[in-house]
């Protein structure tokens, strides 16, 4: 059974952490260059088996004692903060142009550019630590990639038109507050049990 409770919460924190990340921008770089739909498909390919593979590591703690899980992920949630108050601006990958414009060709370019760089991204290890917080793996995998398909879908779509309404740094700052908030809350919860 799927908590809404949990699948908002993990959308709203996935969704903030992940509009200043670097593929926020390389979705909306691929997005001015070449047909919407088929770049989608290959970002949103690639952002669904980053969740898998985040969800299952995530349910993987949950074999831990709870007090060692809360510790854990209280640790990283507060370095997750660190990082984005600390990352002021990335720069834009360098996007290499397929030959044509084919489904395959923009789709596998999508897929390609997410897969490597969000591997171990901090949005996956942030997935990664609810999953192992909330041991609810299909509604922190349905709220994580609803929230990163929705970035994505911004950043190819919209994203030049958003940036310019709302302040890149606030929302980096938001992030990092909730994230610094998960953080404490789980490191009173290892104290606490």
């Amino acid at each position: 059974m799927i908590s809404i409770t949990v699948t908002a919460l993990v959308f709203g924190v996935v969704f903030l952490a992940e509009l200043p990340d670097k593929t926020a921008l390389a979705g909306l770089v691929l997005g001015t260059r070449y047909r919407a739909s088929y770049v989608f498909a290959g970002v949103a390919a690639a952002f669904a088996l980053h969740v898998a593979l985040a969800v299952a590591a995530g349910s993987v703690l949950t074999l831990l004692p709870q007090q060692v899980v809360h510790a854990v992920t209280g640790v990283l949630f507060l370095g997750g903060a660190a990082v984005l108050l600390r990352n002021k601006g990335e720069d834009e990958e360098e996007i290499r142009k397929p030959e044509d414009q084919s489904f395959w060709k923009v789709a596998g370019a999508g897929f390609m550019l997410i897969l490597v760089a969000e591997f171990g991204d901090l949005t996956q290890i942030m997935t990664a630590n609810l999953a192992a917080r909330y041991d609810d793996p299909l509604s922190v995998g349905l709220g994580a990639v609803l929230a990163l398909w929705a970035v994505a879908g911004l950043g190819i779509v919209g994203g030049r038109a958003l940036m310019k309404r709302v302040p890149l740094g606030l929302i980096t700052k938001i992030a990092a507050l909730l994230m610094l908030g998960l953080g404490v809350w789980s490191l009173w919860e290892a104290a606490a049990g």
